[in-house]
């Protein structure tokens, strides 16, 4: 099995639209850990397709009466489940391998299964179930297979249309699906799995082509001619890739023995002088913990292999690393090279050839990402490493090595630039317990662990050895209170908030917005979702999960906030499958009025009409623009009319399409491909057409365009905003160092923005951060807000409505 490291919860990730999830119940004990149907196709290297089980409980596990049973991606009417009938048990910790069709392509045979059938499954997408009894089973949708209580589990790859709430990555002739580090079961395939190299794992532990170590070594073995730096080479590609090599020298500094298992060695005595060429590299020994310890002197035999974490299609680069590998121990308990301490990282990030930099030699002394790749399976060390994006569930926490690059106030490192990738960023991954650490915490003293590429971050020092982790003390802010002549508008990212959220996300959230926002006059609401949210039944309307949270903020001393929305059509507007995302409104009648036109639903577009001279709008709520292609499996945004001392301000709701599809910044092809750009930049132009609609019929209207933009101050997409000075980012009001309101991959950034029509010229603001810095999260967003004096329409009478609410505002202190 080669699960790659988990993923960071967040908002950049593209979901895809689906029918319900299947979802058995979490299991304790036996689970499917992997899937790969591509065996035997053209490319492949193992001749035969698998499905691999695995037993996290502490007891044997008996599979008789049990089966293993396929259906394909896209089922129709006459389509059958293919059935494998199981025997025997699964060891506690220990995994069952059932081999499936054979194909006429492939090299290396499949180690002795544990059951045999004869199922040919698709290399890409479809459904494996564990299934309590050998009848086959009838359920063609994922909905149909949730309710079959003989699914013990089930795992839907790449298209499948069953599958648990979202299914695997896409899969091929060389990728497999696996379960991730601990066998996690979410009953959330995409978020369970990755998808990797096939690595199947018999009863007995054994892997293809044999991965034991040789029962009867050379009694006097001695190095073989290639040496690590010959495997690392000099550019990020292994020049032995694919080819064998025998016993290898090398010093074990350090082991792993779950998730990715195997061990690192260093070589101590034929180092060359070449600084581009790494002396260290990681064995990958599949499904076998590593039985070698550090300190000892090994030779390896094995295949070199680039490893790219999610998969061979992706962005990511790659891994060197020696697999399949005989290891011979010659000698126990020598002392461990001395890891080079990083620091002074160049403030270049990365070669931009315009395409892969993959075959470029390394300039280590130049960029921050050859330096980094000079030393992969390298035993390094950062000294009083500060945090710099908070810890997470799957033990993974950022800091920097650069303690001075681009530093905020609260002890981030700010994002200013798509070429201020801020190089000092490093991920650092444990398997131990991780103490929550937020942003600006530091771990003193030395965390020393070996280097090399993961998933989701790139460059990661897997710690052995942690420093002491020292709080910062970071506080959540608290907004200052508006004065009874503002207006405040806030925008929040409630991340997917549905009445089956605990109610304590309902009331961390509800806190947030009386301590921390104040309670604001208009609350923008991003990621609400429908009434019953993941579940996918047709059902569109939130007023129950927007009566749950304006209840819990009444709770919390909160206003008692009033609501306006708009139902969106069934599974349109992108975000979680049967989710139903939409933005809305909260606010306070007590402060503010909301001028109500009937007439708006999902596919009306608003009009801005002349009224008495000035502009209004046809239908308010109403979205702008929804039958436009710019917003296809996206958000639309939500115009409304609003009453603020008789004074009509227009605020319009947003939530843009994710980055989801977008090249890794730390990835092989750079500059990166920023592909989900063109269709922000599509939103923004109707946005900007809007806001244009409304200012040539009244200049002096008040428009407040607020929400997840999905994108950053310097983007196209909010240059088509603000290009012609009519509107304003209010983000850029801030210094620069603190234009932030996410924190990803340890970059300290903004997605949240409020943007104003320039005639507002009385206003504070402020990103108030409550989320993204910190391991406790109700949100991984933090809200921002404006306190403001909507204009009159007239600079004069301005003047004078102004310093009159000045006026009263001094004598009610």
């Amino acid at each position: 099995m080669r699960p790659t490291l988990p993923v960071v919860g967040t908002a950049v990730a593209a979901l895809v639209l689906a029918a319900a999830p299947a979802a058995a119940a979490p299991s304790t004990d036996a689970l499917i850990s992997e899937v790969y149907g591509g065996g035997g196709n053209s490319g492949a290297t193992l001749t035969q397709d698998f499905v691999e089980l695995a037993n996290k409980g502490t007891a044997p596990f008996s599979l008789d009466g049990f089966s293993v049973q396929y259906i394909s991606a896209s089922p129709g009417a006459n389509t059958l489940w293919g059935v494998t009938p199981l025997s025997g048990s699964i060891a506690p910790g220990g995994t069952f391998l059932v081999a499936e069709s054979k194909g006429s392509g492939g090299t290396v045979e499949l180690p002795t299964p544990d059951a045999t059938g004869s199922i040919a499954m698709s290399a890409t997408g479809g459904t494996i179930a564990l299934v309590s009894g050998t009848t086959a089973l009838t359920c063609k949708t994922a909905a149909d297979c949730a309710a079959d209580p003989r699914i013990k589990d089930l795992v839907g790859f790449g298209s499948a249309a069953v599958r648990e709430t979202a299914a695997t990555g896409a899969l091929s002739n060389t990728t497999s699906a696996s379960r991730k580090a601990g066998l996690p079961d979410t009953d959330d395939n995409s978020a369970d799995f990755s998808v990797g190299n096939p690595s199947p794992v018999n009863s007995k532990g054994e892997t293809p082509g044999g991965g034991d170590p040789d029962p009867d070594p050379d009694p006097d073995p001695t190095p073989g001619e290639k040496r690590i730096h010959d495997i690392q080479g000099t550019t990020r590609i292994s020049p032995l890739l694919g080819q064998k090599v025998t016993n290898v020298p090398g010093v074990v500094t350090g082991t792993r023995a779950s998730g990715d298992r195997g061990f690192w060695i260093q070589d101590v005595t034929g180092a060359d002088d070449d600084p581009r060429t790494s002396e260290g590299v990681f064995v990958y020994t599949a499904g076998s913990a590593p039985t070698v310890s550090v300190g000892d002197s090994v030779l390896v035999s094995g295949t070199i292999a680039e490893y790219r974490p999610g998969g061979e299609t992706g962005s990511n680069q790659t891994l060197t690393e020696i697999t399949s590998p005989t290891t011979v121990v010659l000698s126990q308990g020598n002392p461990v090279p001395a890891p080079v301490v990083l620091k002074n990282v160049p403030a270049a990030y990365v070669p931009t050839p315009g395409g892969s930099i993959e075959q470029l030699p390394l300039e280590p002394a130049k960029y921050a990402l050859d330096y980094f790749e000079s030393l992969e399976g390298t035993l390094v060390q950062v000294d009083d490493a500060r945090v710099v994006g908070p810890s997470n569930t799957f033990g993974e926490v950022w800091v920097t090595v650069n303690p001075d690059q681009n530093r905020n106030q609260r002890g981030g490192t700010t994002y200013t630039g798509y070429d201020s990738s801020n190089s000092g960023r490093l991920k650092i991954k444990t398997a131990g317990t991780l103490p929550a650490a937020n942003v600006g915490d530091v771990f003193a003293g030395a965390t020393v662990g070996a280097l090399e590429y993961t998933n989701y971050g790139g460059y990661t020092l897997a710690a052995l050895t942690l420093g002491a982790h020292m709080s910062s003390n970071l506080q959540r802010e608290v907004t200052a209170q508006q004065k009874e002549s503002e207006l405040s508008v806030a925008t929040y990212n409630v991340e997917n908030l549905d009445p089956s959220d605990d109610q304590a996300k309902f009331d961390r959230l509800a806190d947030g917005v009386t301590t921390n926002l104040r309670s604001p006059d208009v609350l923008v609401l991003e990621e609400i979702q429908d009434n019953n949210g993941a579940t996918n039944d047709g059902v569109v309307a939130a007023d129950q999960t927007l009566r749950k949270f304006a209840d819990a903020i009444v709770a919390k001393g909160g206003p008692r906030y009033e609501w306006r929305q708009i139902d969106p059509e069934n599974l349109k507007d992108g975000g979680e499958p049967g989710g139903n995302i939409r933005v809305g409104f909260f606010f306070n009648p007590k402060r503010v009025s909301f001028v109500d036109r009937p007439g708006g639903d999902f596919k009306t577009p608003v009009q801005v009409v002349k009224k008495n001279g000035r502009a209004a709008l046809s239908v308010s709520p109403g979205r702008i623009d929804p039958l436009n292609d710019a917003w296809a499996s996206s958000r639309k945004p939500l115009a409304g009319e609003f009453k603020f001392r008789g004074r009509t301000v227009f605020v319009v709701a947003n939530h843009f399409n994710s980055k989801g599809g977008d090249d890794a910044v730390h990835g092989r092809f750079q500059p990166p491909n920023r592909s989900s750009e063109v269709q922000r930049a599509k939103q923004a132009a109707a946005l900007k057409t809007f806001a244009d609609q409304v200012r040539a019929i009244d200049k002096g209207a008040n428009v407040v365009i607020a929400g997840d933009l999905n994108d950053y101050q310097f983007s196209p997409a909010l240059k088509t905003l603000t290009g012609d000075g009519n509107l304003k980012a209010l983000i850029e009001s801030l210094p620069v160092n603190e234009r932030y309101s996410y924190v990803f991959e340890g970059n300290s950034q903004t997605l949240d923005h409020i943007v104003m029509s320039k005639n507002i010229t009385r206003f504070s603001y402020d990103v108030v951060h409550v989320n993204a810095e910190f391991a406790d999260q109700a949100s991984d967003h933090d809200p921002q807000i404006v306190r403001a004096r909507p204009s009159t329409g007239d600079a004069n009478v301005d003047k004078i409505v102004f310093a009159l609410e000045d006026l009263v505002d001094c004598l009610k202190k």
